[in-house]
This record gives structure tokens, C-alpha cells and sequence, in this order.
């Protein structure tokens, strides 16, 4: 997906960036300058170039609300980005990396192309015209991982490695290579952020939740093993997720 805010009301807080376990490229319109926060610190500021790529992330990072007032960026869907940007996926695993570290003076290049554009549609047509100039047959998914995302879209709960590893013929040893270079996360790992997910999707949905419930449909053993994961993912429990009232599933305010 092929996205642009321009003239975003920008949030003036902090807020946590939720992990979906996909690639995202995105390049600040605005300034020359991405600013993400230690988690564990939102007082200490990472500088990064205005283009950023956004490895598959695990946990939570935390991002800077002003910066979103005009912002264009490219959402892969897992597995998608390893055709495009280069390096194996599990190379950008819970890191952000400044594009020009990785296409050279290309990626300036293209911001200033993109900042050109007339129009909002022009703007996506250069970002568009960039990526299918770099997409790479030699670079294209593997049907045993297209197998995979498929098998682990279809169920609420995590199936075993060795279950789709035996339907397409590879060792599971082989099958979790091939699905971290080109997804960034091992299978397991993927499906419990996809299940994290699906959670979030279902919480946005509905105006009362049944925890118990909503643990127990999105495949968890019990209630405390889904707030295990849930805080595991988001730093944060469930409750105090739905209070903050995000303006994103993914996007969850920070206080103060």
C-alpha cells in the first residue's frame, strides 16, 4: 500500500508504533530528519535521515507525533519488501535504517523527486515508478514462503513449524531460513505478532470486550497468556491500551 499525509493535523505527543511484523519505507516531507525514542527512555532522541526503512518489528518503538504532517511511505505486506529494498528482511529485524544507507544517493534522489511532484497523485507515481524499477525477479518470494503466510493468515492460533514444513516438502530447519531472509521474523514469531494483530483489529471493532473471550477466539490458552503477549508486544496491558484511544490500531499515545 502506497500512502500520503499532507497537511496532517500532527499529534503533538509521542506515541508507541505497534509491531504488525511488515517493512515499511517511509520518507518525511516535512524536514530531512526522522526521530524515533528509546522505549525505555522517550527523553533520548535517535536521528535518522528523512527517508527510513522500518525493519519488521517484534516489539514496540517509539515515534514522534509532530513529524506526520506530511509524510508518503510504502506498507509491504509481509514478505513483500524483500523483492524491492535489497538486503534479507531479517537484516532489518527491530531496526530502522536511513534509506540513503542502503541505495546510496538514490534515496535522496527520490525525496527530492517526490517533494517535485505537483500533486499528491504525482507524488505516488514517482514512489511508484521507483519501487517496480527495483523489483527483482532474482529477489522473488519463495513458493514455500508464500505457502506459509498463507496457511498462518487462515487461523486464530499459531500452527506448528513442522505442520507447514511437512506440506511443502523442505526440513523445518530450511523452512525457517528461507522464511526469515525473506519475512525478517521466524514463522512462530510472526504468527504470535499477527495473532497480537488480530487482537487489536477485534478490540477496534467492538464497543465491549469480553476479555476472556477475546483471548480465547484469537487462540490463546487463557487470559493471562494473552496479556503476557499483549504487553510483551505493546509495553502496555489491554486496558490501558483501549483508555489511550489511539487514533491508529498501531499508534497508541504517550502521556506527558
Amino acid at each position: 500500500m502506497l500512502w500520503l499525509y499532507d497537511g496532517w493535523t500532527a499529534s503533538p505527543q509521542k506515541e508507541r508504533a505497534l509491531p504488525d511484523g511488515s517493512v515499511d519505507l517511509i520518507i518525511n516531507l516535512a524536514e530531512d530528519e526522522t526521530r524515533l525514542y528509546d522505549a525505555s527512555d522517550i527523553d533520548r532522541v535517535q536521528r535518522y535521515g528523512g527517508a527510513i526503512v522500518s525493519g519488521p518489528h517484534s516489539k514496540f518503538f517509539v515515534i514522534d507525533g509532530e513529524e506526520q504532517t506530511s509524510v508518503i511511505g510504502v506498507h509491504f505486506k509481509p514478505g513483500g519488501a524483500y523483492a524491492f529494498l535489497g538486503p534479507p528482511s531479517d537484516e532489518l529485524a527491530d531496526r530502522h535504517v536511513t534509506l540513503s544507507d542502503m541505495w546510496g544517493r538514490a534515496a535522496r534522489e527520490l525525496r527530492e523527486r517526490v517533494l517535485e511532484a505537483p500533486t499528491p497523485d504525482a507524488k505516488l507515481d514517482v514512489l511508484e515508478v521507483e519501487l517496480l524499477a527495483r523489483l527483482a525477479d532474482k529477489r522473488a518470494r519463495h513458493p514455500a514462503v508464500g505457502f506459509a503466510l498463507n496457511e498462518f493468515r487462515r487461523g486464530p492460533s499459531t500452527r506448528r513449524v513442522s505442520d507447514v514444513s511437512g506440506e511443502i516438502g523442505l526440513s523445518p530447519r530450511r523452512f525457517i531460513e528461507l522464511f526469515k531472509q525473506q519475512v525478517g521474523l521466524t514463522p512462530k514469531l510472526f504468527c504470535r505478532v499477527r495473532r497480537f494483530q488480530r487482537v487489536l483489529r477485534r478490540i477496534y471493532r467492538r464497543e465491549e470486550i469480553e476479555w476472556a473471550d477475546l483471548a480465547l477466539s484469537c487462540g490463546y490458552f487463557d487470559q493471562a497468556h494473552f496479556i503476557h503477549d499483549f504487553k510483551a508486544f505493546s509495553g502496555i496491558n489491554p486496558t490501558a491500551y483501549v483508555a489511550a484511544g489511539g487514533r491508529h490500531q498501531n499508534h497508541v499515545p504517550i502521556e506527558g
